[in-house]
């Protein structure tokens, strides 16, 4: 049965098609049954890795991010490829961002980052038993590699340190996986 929210798609076009991004632009049908248009961002979708080491400190990523001029602190992450299975994208994008490999893998959850304006949605995945190795970062990406622990990156979230949305939401889940009140999936 269709939801009463239900915005029905009549005809769309590509508005924007980027090396990355494409950008649709939409003529739909509203609940009520007039039309209007949407503009969205296709996106392939993307892997976030929280990498734990095995006492318990986190790996994480420092990046420049030029749509807003600054760096960030962030997990690993990274797109997935056309047919990439989704964790074989996560393996890749650790060993390539940060030289690690990892022994033991876990689908944490699926999260949709930008609901008002791309399709984008992000697999996160916690790795363990890593394995230290040599980055093989792709031509153009600069990033510093660190260590925190949960805590430490719970006081960088409440001072604005860090912001990243994904970077959040992961800290949050490993916070709730390492008191034991949380169980993925």
């Amino acid at each position: 049965m269709d939801s009463p929210l239900k915005e029905t798609r009549i005809d769309g076009e590509v508005a924007f098609d980027g090396r990355f991004l494409k950008v649709a632009r939409d003529r739909i049908r509203l609940p009520d049954g007039k039309e209007t248009n949407r503009e969205y961002i296709k996106h392939p979708g993307a892997v976030v890795i929280l990498p734990v080491f095995d006492d318990g400190r986190v790996l994480l990523e420092r990046q420049f991010r030029y749509p807003l001029g600054r760096e960030f602190v962030e997990f690993p992450a990274g797109k997935i490829d056309p047919g990439e299975d989704t964790l074989a994208c996560a393996k890749r994008e650790l060993q390539e961002e940060t030289g690690y490999t990892a022994k033991e893998w876990q689908f944490i959850c699926t999260i949709h980052n930008a609901i008002a304006y791309s399709d984008e949605h992000l697999d996160l995945f916690v790795a363990r038993g890593l394995v230290e190795g040599e980055a093989k970062l792709d031509e153009g990406e600069f990033l510093e590699c660190f260590t925190s622990t949960v805590p430490e990156m719970l006081g960088m979230i409440k001072s604005g340190a860090i912001t990243d949305v994904k970077t959040i939401i992961g800290t949050f889940w490993l916070e709730k996986l390492m008191n034991g009140t949380w169980k993925p999936g």
